[in-house]
């Protein structure tokens, strides 16, 4: 028997294992660990909210509680000082505090006057008074609507119809995807962000129309979309890692899809943006 010595095949027997690459763990944000400190803040805007709303209140448009718009070509770019004076002015012969006064048109050379429903006269004097004030003519007295209480609570009724319905459709995809739980997180998530939508509109005195109702559903559709997303990750991970408990899960879940649901926050804002400007 021959036997030929390769010290090349030592050299392999005694040589070391190649280390084994380890697997870079990202840095993740401990949600669920902090949840107490999360709920904490959450309760104290909630209480500040609940504070602003009621002592500020809403400014309610023409469309939600009936009355008068006018809108009047100024025929330069209004100022702040400017509305300020038309609110006087018009206040003083209407005798009422007018719901809205907002520069309109391009370039925002026309005023939008809403207020609650006056007669013919008291509009003429108005339009007479601003006439009189920035050099009008007839002919930039652009448009004047009025609408009744009736058409206005039909217009409150089928917002808080909309969005209830919306609302409760939304918990019964998500009872029939995922189970009634998930369904029911989901719409207090809902309820959450609406709730601050509002605060937003009474804290800087927005005014409440049709507008608002159509802000609101798309505040759901994207509000609903994340969450949907995050629920989904989170079945995904409690497969992949039996091993691990549900906080940890949920924990991975929201990390893995927080920059997914900024990226989409911020295109979309960004889009909004530019329609705006």
């Amino acid at each position: 028997m021959n036997y030929e010595f390769n010290p090349q095949s030592m050299y392999d027997m005694n040589a070391a294992p190649a280390p084994e690459k380890k697997k870079v763990q990202k840095k993740q944000i401990p949600f669920v660990k902090y949840r107490k400190y999360f709920l904490i803040f959450t309760a104290v805007c909630l209480v500040i909210g609940l504070a602003i709303i009621f002592i500020r209140g809403f400014a309610w448009d023409t469309d939600f509680i009936g009355g008068t718009s006018m809108q009047i070509n100024i025929g330069h770019e209004l100022t702040k000082d400017e509305l300020n004076e038309i609110t006087s002015i018009t206040e003083d012969i209407i005798q009422k505090k007018v719901s809205a006064v907002q520069r309109t048109g391009d370039g925002g050379k026309q005023v939008l006057i809403k207020c609650t429903e006056i007669d013919t006269e008291v509009r003429d004097a108005v339009f007479e008074a601003l006439k009189e004030r920035f050099s009008l003519t007839d002919a930039d007295r652009l448009n004047v609507s009025s609408v009744g209480a009736s058409v206005s609570a039909d217009f409150r009724r089928s917002g808080i119809i909309s969005v209830s319905l919306a609302v409760a459709l939304m918990l019964v995809y998500i009872t029939i995807r995922f189970d009634f739980r998930s369904g029911l997180a989901a719409v207090v998530c809902l309820t959450h962000d609406l709730f601050f939508m509002a605060v937003a509109y009474a804290l800087f005195g927005l005014p409440m129309n049709t507008n608002c109702i159509a802000a609101l559903l798309t505040i759901l559709g994207y509000s609903i979309n994340a969450t949907i997303i995050v629920f989904d990750r989170v079945r995904e991970n409690v497969k992949l890692n039996p091993n691990s408990t549900f906080g940890e899960n949920v924990t991975l879940s929201i990390n893995q899809t927080l920059l997914r649901s900024v990226n989409t926050t911020i295109t979309t804002l960004l889009t909004i943006l530019m329609i705006y400007i």
